[in-house]
């Protein structure tokens, strides 16, 4: 089925943060149940933010966080159940990556679960490498005594 009538939108200002809780919940296990301020945090300190739209209803979205030049991530890569398998994935991925923030990136990272064959076919590569995460960082920042935490001027 061909959208034509999708709009993509680079704006942070016209997304909507409860379409946006609503898009997860339904169609992204892994970011099920996301409060309206933590999406409002992630939307302002990303950029990217992509967001598609049909006529008022937002069908896709997908944000990325960058130094510019180095190194991005991209985030919450989504698309609405009813428009999946339209290339609007694709698309969205592609519009991601040209926007001028992450035109210049030496490497791109994302993290997917299931999509790996999705992500492989847009020029993705499994990486092995750079498998560590740190979660909780707040919790044990909090157990440190405020001198470890005093930082140099």
């Amino acid at each position: 089925m061909n959208h034509p009538q999708i709009k993509f939108s680079d704006r942070h200002s016209d997304i909507d943060l409860y379409q946006l809780q609503e898009l997860f919940n339904l169609a992204a296990f892994w970011a099920k149940g996301r409060s309206i301020e933590d999406l409002n945090i992630a939307v302002t300190n990303s950029e990217p933010v992509i967001s598609l739209w049909d006529d008022t209803k937002l069908v896709g979205f997908a944000r990325a966080t960058s130094d510019g030049i180095y190194r991005a991530t991209i985030w919450d890569v989504v698309i609405h159940p009813d428009y999946q398998g339209t290339g609007l994935g694709s698309k969205l991925i592609t519009t991601v990556l040209n926007h001028p923030r992450m035109k210049l990136v030496e490497r791109v990272y994302l993290m997917t679960t299931h999509q790996q064959g999705f992500y492989t076919k847009m020029g993705f590569t499994i990486n092995s490498s750079t498998t560590m995460v740190l979660h909780n960082q707040s919790k044990q920042l909090n157990s440190l005594s405020a001198a470890e935490l005093q930082f140099q001027e």
